[in-house]
């Protein structure tokens, strides 16, 4: 099979192309024929950082987590999925697992599901890391029906489908971001806009919430954002965020009552620990996207395999809007 692969870390580590053997279903796994894969900042920061993240893979490489395909092999023990079925999920690309760049993956059943019928392949791809991230960090901070629900970052990844979500949960969603490009983006996904660059959050709290805060704030910044997040939150409220790697004074936090929920989505895959709850995540996630709740933005540029690293270069200028897909 056609790969593509590290066979350094750094700065300027370049994709190279090489053929390898196709993979076999091991137990409990089965074996995808790839058809598009996205690219996350976890992926770029392996690619720039690798074993100073301590999960990177052996080199040589292949990175890639995200992507969408069809069956074309099935291990013992696998039940639930058949070879031709169209999958989707978040299963390799570090550690001893292998990527999505490349013709054929080999997954742990546990961590797919059965592809949503209403997204192509290329849209499916764009879905799983973010849809989990923000599912998980929505759930753990208890949103329910009537709530506000700010999030910070509405257009990016991981705040694009949490917007959504907040919505599909019958809360009323609130998004940060910048642009009018951005900005647009936000209300098309039926948030009201708030722009960090020229809205104080002390104003924007006032505006929106009367002063008492938001119930649940998913930050997808972090780091110093957070303390953005503890000011905008209410009284015994939930902050959920994607990034928590910062030393930051909790004081405004404990003086609120507020409880922080940090979400690291890879530690089903890094410690095989509640696998088949990603599994149930992401049929949810397509039951949500069958019945119109739920669709992902992918950014308007299309790369093919041997383009991904105009992919990885695209999503760091930050100039894409959505995710960024690789079609393999």
């Amino acid at each position: 099979m056609q790969t593509m692969i590290l066979e350094e870390y750094g700065q300027a580590a370049a994709f190279r192309p090489r053929e390898q053997a196709r993979p076999s279903a091991s137990e409990g796994h089965v074996v995808v024929r790839i058809a598009a894969t996205s690219v996350n900042t976890i992926d770029m920061m392996i690619r720039n950082m690798g074993s100073d993240l301590g999960f990177a893979p052996a080199l040589p490489a292949i990175l890639g987590m995200d992507f969408a395909g069809t069956i074309e092999e099935v291990g013992a023990g696998v039940t639930d999925f058949a070879v031709g079925d169209e999958v989707y999920g978040c299963a390799g690309g570090l550690a001893d697992l292998q990527g999505a760049l490349a013709e054929y993956m080999p997954a742990d059943a546990r961590l797919i599901a059965h592809k949503p019928k209403s997204l192509s392949m290329r849209e499916a791809a764009a879905l799983p890391l973010v849809g989990i991230t923000a599912y998980e960090g929505l759930t753990r901070a208890g949103v329910t029906k009537g709530q506000k629900v700010l999030v910070h970052g509405g257009s990016g990844g991981v705040g694009h489908v949490g917007v959504q979500l907040a919505r599909a949960f019958g809360a009323k969603a609130y998004a940060t971001d910048s642009g009018a490009e951005r900005i647009a983006v936000v209300k098309e996904l039926g948030a009201e806009p708030i722009d960090f660059r020229t809205e104080a959050v002390a104003d924007y709290v006032a505006a929106h919430t009367g002063g008492a805060g938001f119930d649940v704030v998913l930050d997808t910044v972090g780091g110093a954002n957070l303390t953005n997040s503890f000011a905008a939150v209410a009284l015994n409220g939930h902050v959920a965020t994607t990034l928590a790697m910062a030393e930051l004074d909790l004081t405004p936090a404990h003086l609120k009552g507020a409880s922080l929920h940090v979400v690291f989505m890879l530690i089903p895959m890094l410690h095989d620990k509640d696998r088949s709850a990603h599994g149930a995540i992401l049929a949810e996630l397509a039951r949500l996207c069958d019945e119109g709740a739920l669709k992902p933005v992918v950014d308007e540029r299309r790369f093919r395999l041997a383009e991904v690293e105009d992919a990885h270069r695209h999503l760091a200028s930050g100039k894409a809007i959505g995710k960024v897909v690789v079609v393999v």
